[in-house]
């Protein structure tokens, strides 16, 4: 696995992979109402309106139903920035050396949570020059890092998993065998499972029924459908995270054991020389 990492193409893609899905997540009222249009009059009519009012392109006429020319191709470019963006991601100096080809994706979501934190940054920094220095505070960017911030949080538990970065407790782990080591992978990683299944189990009809098909929405001024689409992606999150665990269990089950401990390695250490740009 090549280490470069940090080209162009690799700010590029996972920008334009958030430009194009934020348009469509802004747009979901569109795919609903044409693809799987409401039975009762009476929502049909609240998600309408709803969409004529936040429509961005109100004056492209549409191809079939509610979908213009630019839904659709942002729709369609979706997947294909998401291929684009697996095969040109490269692993950073600081991240996991273990890599298999199936986790290109979930480090590729890692970069698009990195590039996420960075245009949140930007709105938050636009909001307080406007408010504290030309004393005119939008309407919508607390909501807009309120609702990226819900994303970040969220995506960035899937790249945690893969990078094994998330919280664990070593103190009994590193003192038995390895095969007693791989008997707690297979127990922890068969809760995060079951975890997954019964949550999204239980939840699917609440969320994609009552907060996705009705099209949710935040109740403010900007009245961003943060329900609506925050919800929907903690089930579709905690199911890829589910999946990463047992890519890491298959992954990491002839590894050799490790020893934690707060002493750092030789390792470690070149690679934070590396990080920093020192040789």
């Amino acid at each position: 696995m090549q280490r470069t990492s940090g080209s162009l193409i690799e700010w590029l893609v996972p920008l334009a992979f958030i430009l194009c899905a934020g348009w469509v997540i802004w747009h979901i009222p569109a795919y609903l109402l044409t693809w799987f249009p409401h039975e009762n009059e009476s929502m049909l009519g609240q998600v309408t309106a709803i969409f004529d009012r936040n429509d961005v392109t109100p004056n492209l006429t549409p191809l079939f139903g509610k979908i213009d020319l630019v839904d659709l191709v942002s729709l369609l470019a979706i997947p294909v920035l998401f291929v684009i963006g697996c095969k040109t991601v490269r692993r950073a100096n600081m991240e996991f050396e273990g890599w298999r080809a199936v986790d290109r994706a979930a480090v590729f979501v890692g970069r698009v949570t990195m590039m996420m934190i960075i245009l949140m940054t930007g709105v938050m920094l636009y909001e307080v020059f406007l408010r504290y220095v030309l004393e005119r505070p939008t309407l919508w960017a607390n909501e807009l890092s309120l609702w990226m911030a819900g994303f970040i949080f969220l995506m960035a538990g899937l790249y945690a998993m893969q990078q094994r970065s998330h919280i664990r407790i070593f103190l009994l782990y590193d003192v038995v065998p390895r095969w007693l080591q791989r008997t707690f992978d297979c127990i922890s990683t068969l809760l995060i499972v079951l975890f997954a299944f019964f949550l999204v189990y239980g939840s699917y009809k609440q969320v994609f029924e009552n907060k996705l098909y009705k099209w949710e929405t935040f109740g403010t001024a900007f009245d961003p459908p943060i329900p609506a689409t925050l919800q929907p992606m903690i089930l579709i999150v905690i199911t890829l995270v589910a999946m990463q665990a047992v890519l890491n269990l298959i992954s990491d089950w002839n590894a050799e054991p490790e020893i934690h401990d707060d002493t750092p390695d030789e390792d470690e250490i070149e690679a934070l020389k590396r990080a920093v740009g020192q040789d």
